[in-house]
């Protein structure tokens, strides 16, 4: 079953080259609300855990250092069917395949620095929501 929320990170490529505010248009144009946002830095430790279902994968070690290479955006959104939407407005991982007018076609400049993550499931929106988040900042 659908549930009307996801979790989102503007990533620290897209951080720096200024596009926090565009992105941010483009996801309240495609509908969502916005119920919590924050702007932090990641620690190396929680880039970590946050990304630890890739431990064993090779790219794990880039993926962590360019987590924390610079700030990032956390957001909870809102919105029905809120996880496939937004996998549909941010487009293909790789921004060459990414949809014309796409996040990731707009603002990414490649798969590694691919401008945003977006949560493939519902079951995974809960959990990395919950990781940014606790229930006290989420409306």
């Amino acid at each position: 079953m659908a549930t009307n929320r996801t979790f989102t990170m503007i990533k620290p490529d897209a951080v720096a080259n200024g596009h926090i505010g565009a992105i941010l248009n483009d996801i309240i144009a495609g509908g969502f609300k916005i119920v919590a946002m924050k702007y932090i830095k990641l620690s190396t430790e929680a880039a970590s855990q946050f990304y630890a279902v890739h431990k064993e994968r090779p790219f794990f070690n880039d993926l962590v250092s360019f987590m924390t290479s610079g700030p990032i955006v956390a957001a909870i959104l809102e919105k029905e069917n809120a996880v496939e939407d937004f996998r549909k407005l941010i487009g293909a991982t790789n921004p060459a395949e990414a949809a014309e007018g796409t996040i990731r076609n707009k603002y990414a400049k490649s798969i590694d620095a691919n401008a945003i993550h977006g949560s493939d499931s519902d079951e995974n929106a809960e959990i990395e929501g919950n990781f940014f988040f606790s229930q006290f900042e989420r409306f």
